[in-house]
């Protein structure tokens, strides 16, 4: 056996032959570890082999073939796109308690699909932008009056409405959706391509981060974990994990 030490600063033994020690490995937490007991033992630690030779254990491999990766430590982009480029139908769970203090969750937002939301573009919120934190948005409708053509990726301006003047439809069409600022993020959640999954601790729920809509909007939906174990368990593909409820009537 050989010392190992990479760039992650993990530092462990390694076999000679690499096909013994996935270099993705890294020193588990008790967080890690209950996590892995929601599942059967059989879908923990699951090796992979590539056409290359390339050889990794997943965290996680359901019994319908998607794949887990349940992360407390930082990650370089590097090392997450090449995770998400050889499992590929795969999803993450991040420890967020590390970085709780500096992620603030702000008001409720309407179904995305909703007629509502198709005629709003919301500005962003941020720590101390105190209009934008309680619901400050934009109507398309007004926009269209001037410029028929305008689209919302380009509204940035014109009459300011505030989120108590449609509080009530904000509630009938809430799904689970908030704006939120992370201060300092571990910006490489933010760029994967895979389904990023944050446990806060909560009880019965996670945070799914998502882009709201096509003003591209980032966004937070509470999903419950119910759901996400029983999905992952049940469906074959990741795009049908926890999706947003369909609109009703």
């Amino acid at each position: 056996m050989t010392s190992k030490c990479g760039s992650r600063i993990i530092h462990h033994w390694a076999h000679f032959n690499r096909k013994q020690c996935d270099p993705w490995w890294e020193n588990e937490t008790e967080w890690h570890r209950s996590w892995k007991n929601y599942f059967p033992e059989e879908c923990r630690e699951v090796s992979h082999i590539s056409d290359s030779g390339e050889i990794h254990r997943a965290d996680i491999k359901t019994t319908t073939g998607i794949i887990i990766e349940i992360q407390h430590s930082h990650m370089s982009d590097e090392e997450r796109i090449s995770r998400e480029e050889f499992y590929q139908n795969m999803l993450w769970i991040i420890d967020g308690s590390v970085f709780r203090k500096n992620f603030d969750i702000y008001h409720m937002l309407p179904h995305p699909h909703s007629k509502i939301a198709d005629d709003i573009v919301w500005s962003k919120a941020k720590r101390h932008y105190n209009g934008a934190n309680r619901g400050m948005f934009f109507r398309l409708s007004d926009a269209r009056k001037e410029n028929p053509l305008i689209k919302k990726e380009e509204l940035n301006y014109g009459v300011v409405h505030w989120y108590s003047e449609i509080e009530d439809e904000i509630e009938l069409y809430y799904v689970g959706h908030h704006q939120y600022d992370w201060v300092k993020p571990r910006k490489t959640w933010l760029d994967a391509k895979c389904p990023v999954y944050i446990d806060f601790g909560y009880n019965n729920l996670l945070i799914k981060l998502e882009t709201y809509d096509n003003s591209k909007l980032q966004c937070i939906r509470y999903v419950s974990k119910k759901k996400f174990l029983q999905d992952v368990m049940s469906k074959n593909n990741i795009e049908d994990v926890t999706t947003i409820p369909k609109l009703k009537g």
